[in-house]
């Protein structure tokens, strides 16, 4: 009888019918054909086609059911890797997903028998981590793809160039420490109690305290009352000397007080000039990428990095927030220079090649500095050594 044509009802039936998995013992996999029943398959086994692959199958047996194994491990590794990843799970459940395919390889091809063996040997080849429960087999898939273990060694790089200065300073400091108490430089402070003896005698003060000429006589008051000798009536000695030094030490905090108060009002009528920083040089330069350092602004806007659109003053900038788009107007104490990936521009802020441009080549983390590449400049092509805060980033779009 011939194949039905097609659209007709009966190749709508046989497509019907066909749809699915049916029994595996009804299949041949050196044919790859699916059979409905016990009949059609012993009509499949005698036909000539089928013949003609046992006869192939005959001759080379070891190649055909090494390739139905590695198609059949394919498959099954490609679902556990896609389908679960690295998380741990029952091997009978990859196993049904994969069955789910109508084309795929059947284990009675392979050269494992059952589904145990096959675990088992995913186990011994390291192919995934298997361990056996009251509830049966589960598998592991161990990723060692090149991809994969090139991005985490990227994203390690990129946790490494993201710590900012403190950190660095931090760690530093605390190497030093370590080698301090190696060496025995360090020793812990020893604190003793205070102990005051009991003495009649007077104390004298000599304090210079830089007051007006006609405050001195007070002072000079204030002194010979703590240096008088004693009076001659034994019963009113305490009385007197404990008025005689408390009326002493008033009239020093009387004086200390009015010196305060004449400076501040010196300061309100002749204001200082404004405040410079000759300690700090200015290293602000439009189109650099900075990051905010200060905690004023919030949580929301610290460690954030920006790019510097117009420099106000030599230590004032306008900066736009590169993940927000937010502008703020900050002071460059509380900025702190980018170190980009090694390969990346970057712009020389201070020192003898302020100005120029460079390429990042190695950064030596030991030493806070990075070997650039000049650009720019007279002395372009030659190599340099420059500090984390001679040089930052340049925006690019």
């Amino acid at each position: 009888m011939g194949k039905a044509e097609k659209g007709t009802p009966k190749d709508i039936a046989n497509r019907i019918k066909a749809k699915g998995l049916q029994k595996l013992r009804w299949y041949c996999q050196m044919c790859q054909k699916q059979c409905r029943d016990e009949n059609g398959f012993k009509c499949h086994t005698m036909s000539e086609s089928h013949q003609r692959q046992l006869l192939l199958f005959a001759d080379n047996p070891d190649k055909y059911i090494d390739s139905f194994s590695q198609e059949f491990l394919d498959g099954y590794i490609n679902l556990l890797k896609r389908r679960f990843g690295t998380k741990r799970v029952h091997a009978n459940n990859v196993y049904q997903e994969y069955i789910h395919d109508r084309d795929h390889v059947h284990m009675n091809a392979t050269q494992w028998e059952t589904l145990t063996d096959f675990v088992k040997w995913l186990g011994k080849e390291g192919h995934c981590t298997v361990d056996e429960t009251e509830k049966g087999w589960y598998v592991a898939y161990i990723d060692r793809d090149p991809e994969t273990i090139r991005r985490q060694e990227q994203l390690a790089k990129r946790e490494k160039f993201e710590k900012d200065e403190e950190e660095r300073m931090q760690e530093f400091i605390n190497k030093q420490i370590e080698m301090g108490k190696a060496k025995g430089e360090s020793e812990d402070p020893q604190y003793t109690e205070l102990k005051r003896d009991n003495n009649e005698e007077t104390i004298a003060l000599n304090m210079k305290l830089g007051v007006m000429k006609k405050d001195k006589p007070s002072i000079q008051k204030s002194m010979s009352l703590l240096s008088a000798p004693s009076s001659s009536k034994p019963k009113e000695k305490p009385k007197k000397e404990e008025f005689k030094k408390r009326s002493a030490l008033d009239e020093i905090i009387e004086e200390e007080t009015q010196q305060k108060r004449m400076k501040e009002a010196e300061a309100k009528t002749n204001p200082p000039p404004k405040e410079t920083r000759p300690a700090e040089k200015p290293w602000l330069v439009k189109d650099i990428v900075v990051k905010v350092v200060t905690k004023d602004l919030g949580s929301k806007y610290y460690k954030e990095k920006g790019v510097v659109k117009d420099v106000l003053d030599k230590y004032v900038a306008i900066v736009k927030l590169l993940q927000c788009g937010t502008k703020l107007k900050l002071d460059q104490a509380h900025l702190e220079t980018v170190v980009p990936s090694e390969g990346r521009n970057v712009l020389i802020l201070l020192g003898k090649h302020k100005g120029e441009s460079a390429t990042l080549k190695k950064i030596n983390a030991d030493k806070f500095c990075a070997s650039l590449l000049l650009t720019s400049g007279p002395e372009k092509g030659e190599k340099i050594d420059v500090e984390y805060e001679h040089f930052s980033k340049i925006y690019t779009k």
